[in-house]
């Protein structure tokens, strides 16, 4: 059935979590109909930020827009749900760029393929102290964090990476082997 396969590429969703999905719309199309409109409304309204990238119902979005965010830093993630997660934990109030991806070359997927030049852009017109890299500590995130240091190093711009290591809750024995690595070179000092 189409709609059993379309609603595998929602992200968690195996064949049977689909197969349940759809037999609930089946059985109640009156929530199957909100949903498709909902979905069809969003879609409608919804546009990317032409500053950075991240989506929004307004272009510049209300981020980029705001007179109130620390507009000296940037912060680096691959995808929109990385500023929300970020904004939801209130701990950061500068602006964002998006990637929109990271550089993958088992995937066929450089540098042009993702949202750089326009980040090489920002550094040279806007009057930034920071960038800060938040690319997931993954293969593909290091090698896109590294690209972004290389590229960036020639501004006057202090580059950082976020700090990464072991979650609370978690055990040592557990952790693979560059999460203790990670720890270890981002250890700080117990003070007073």
């Amino acid at each position: 059935m189409r709609l059993t396969e379309a609603l595998q590429f929602f992200p968690g969703i195996g064949k049977k979590s689909a197969e349940r999905i759809a037999f609930y719309i089946l059985s109640n199309p009156q929530d199957g109909k909100k949903i498709a409109e909902s979905v069809e409304e969003v879609l409608s309204k919804i546009k990317f930020c032409n500053i950075c990238g991240n989506i929004t119902v307004e272009d510049p979005c209300s981020i980029c827009s705001s007179h109130e965010r620390n507009r000296t830093t940037i912060c680096v993630v691959e995808k929109p749900m990385d500023v929300f997660a970020i904004e939801r934990a209130g701990i950061y109030d500068g602006l964002y760029h998006v990637l929109g991806g990271l550089i993958s070359p088992l995937d066929n997927r450089g540098p042009d393929e993702i949202r750089i030049e326009p980040l090489i852009l920002r550094a040279k017109k806007e009057d930034l102290n920071e960038i800060i890299i938040a690319t997931n500590p993954t293969t593909e995130g290091e090698a896109t964090a590294l690209y972004l240091q290389e590229s960036l190093k020639e501004f006057n711009i202090k580059i950082s990476r976020i700090a990464q290591g072991i979650p609370v809750g978690t055990d040592l024995d557990f952790a693979d082997d560059i999460t203790l690595l990670r720890a270890m070179e981002g250890r700080r000092e117990f003070k007073d």
